[in-house]
């Protein structure tokens, strides 16, 4: 259903980024932000599924500013090397690998009558989602799954510019319940779920997946999408 085509950042910067597109008219654009993995099967199979849905999914390639064609599992080793990839992008001057986002929602709009975006990121790309939906205008709406260091201090004190909703498992060992209740508190505006799941709980090929809530979170992104990417 997908390819590949290649985006320019407004500083120059080439990435690359898969996009799948609905049968007929499309509904409205959404761009997929990648866990510390890359644009691997799991992450292209969830722009698949958006296209299924009718919304043009673009999943741009959030590493390629330190390194191009990343594509990991989930054994110890690749979680190692994603944890390094991930530091080496976060160390790069502001505003860094948001240039990249703002690349592929600048993409997705030309794609869909009226140019609404919106975007959803799991992981590290939760994370990501949550500052773009702070920091461009451009984008729409916002979901953040399991967003890792959005519940933190300084991530919570800042004022997103779109309607966000959020995704947390109760059982997440690297987001406190403590730290959610803290972001609840300090951004009423957002709606927040938490579900009875771990980490990643939305990625069918880890063990921490579950079907669950997964199904649930995937239900309430959409009536979310459909009601701000109308």
């Amino acid at each position: 259903m997908g390819s590949f085509v290649e985006l320019t950042a407004v500083d120059g910067v080439k990435t690359s980024a898969y996009v799948a597109m609905p049968e007929g008219k499309p509904r409205g654009a959404v761009v997929v932000l990648q866990e510390i993995f890359g644009v691997n099967s799991h992450i292209r199979s969830v722009a698949d599924r958006y296209a299924a849905q009718g919304y043009v999914a673009v999943a741009p390639a959030m590493f390629a500013r330190v390194k191009a064609n990343v594509e990991l599992g989930y054994t110890e080793e690749d979680m190692k090397t994603g944890f390094a990839l991930k530091g080496a992008v976060e160390a790069l001057p502001e505003p860094g690998a948001l240039r990249d986002v703002e690349a592929a929602v600048a993409h997705a709009a030309t794609l869909v009558p009226g140019g609404k975006v919106g975007v959803v990121g799991f992981c590290w790309g939760g994370l990501m989602t949550w500052r773009a939906a702070c920091t461009l205008p451009s984008v729409s709406a916002a979901v953040c799954y399991y967003g890792g260091g959005m519940t933190g201090e300084q991530e919570a004190s800042r004022q997103a510019l779109c309607p966000v909703l959020a995704h947390f498992g109760s059982k997440d060992h690297y987001i406190s319940l403590e730290s959610v209740e803290a972001f609840k508190l300090a951004q009423p505006k957002v709606q927040v779920y938490v579900y009875e799941a771990d980490h990643g709980f939305n990625c069918g090929q880890r063990g921490s997946y579950s079907a669950a809530a997964a199904a649930q979170a995937m239900e309430r992104t959409l009536a979310f999408f459909g009601e701000h990417l109308a």
